[in-house]
């Protein structure tokens, strides 16, 4: 069994690949920043007993992820697997969105993961063998308004993990990338509340997608299923796109060009909310 150091494990998809892991008998890190204000986690592991040591640890912080991890590995033993899932949302239109609210979503989505990757690497390297799951999004490959500022930390998360992979190849260390679709958790609901007052539509319309999307919800248990057959098995695939909808989006976005891409979002409401209904069945306008 492996030692897997999970992060964002204080709900949705980290919190189901904790539990996934767990009841496969790996023995899991799950780290989050607020243990205290997130239980979920412990009682279900503790209700099932399962191999699950919840640690608080800040991605943002140089200082929490080498002393937590440094801390788990001098205690427990070397790292077989991390997955880097924490992260964050920020929507909103270039032009609207504070710069802070850019450097946040960056910040954790990112550098985060760069951080958690830098502190397990070595040790990996040094026995030839590791694997590292980075949860991206199909926003890591579709960029959307008012997704921007969370496309492109998912973009930059993409783009670092396919030089990490050949980086570490030699060395006997896999690295995959997750690509979930539209998935019921915390953060996909927030997306269907309009954010602030925009005078740009595609706020509005993204809020109406995701609600129509979740009128049919699918649960995280399927990305923490992938997960665990990545952990668990020998493949170098890069990436998996995760849930019904994954690569029919992707394969949507490159039946495109870039310019009828853009034409496409930046055409008017009923234009827009028709093809959304003719190529997914999703009444958008109506989950406004």
């Amino acid at each position: 069994m492996a030692s897997i150091l999970i992060t964002g494990a204080s709900r949705g998809i980290g919190l189901a690949t904790s539990l996934s892991l767990g009841r496969a008998g790996h023995q899991v890190f799950a780290t989050m920043r607020n243990p205290d204000q997130s239980t979920a986690l412990g009682s279900s592991a503790e209700a099932e007993s399962l191999p699950v040591t919840i640690a608080a640890m800040d991605v943002d912080s140089d200082t929490s992820v080498r002393d937590v991890i440094g801390g788990i590995v001098a205690e427990h033993g070397p790292l077989d697997a991390l997955v880097n899932n924490a992260g964050i949302e920020r929507r909103g239109a270039v032009e609207e969105l504070a710069l802070a609210e850019f450097r946040a979503v960056m910040e954790t989505n990112y550098f985060g993961a760069i951080r958690c990757m830098q502190a397990v690497l070595p040790g990996m390297r040094n026995r030839g063998s590791g694997c590292i799951v980075n949860v991206t999004s199909v926003a890591g490959r579709i960029s959307s308004s008012p997704l921007g500022p969370y496309a492109a930390s998912k973009f930059a998360l993409e783009a670092i993990s396919e030089a990490a992979a050949q980086e570490v190849k030699p060395f006997g260390i896999r690295v995959a990338i997750v690509q979930p679709g539209i998935i019921d958790t915390d953060m996909a609901r927030a997306i269907t509340t309009e954010s602030d007052a925009s005078i740009y539509p595609q706020n509005r319309r993204m809020a109406g997608l995701f609600t129509a999307s979740l009128a049919t919800p699918t649960g995280p248990d399927l990305v923490a299923t992938t997960i665990r057959e990545i952990i668990e098995g020998h493949s170098d695939q890069l990436r998996y796109p995760v849930g019904p909808d994954a690569q029919p989006f992707l394969d949507w976005r490159a039946a495109m060009t870039d310019e009828q891409w853009i034409d496409w979002w930046a055409t008017d409401d009923d234009s827009w909310y028709a093809a959304v209904q003719q190529d997914f069945g999703l009444d958008a306008r109506k989950g406004n």
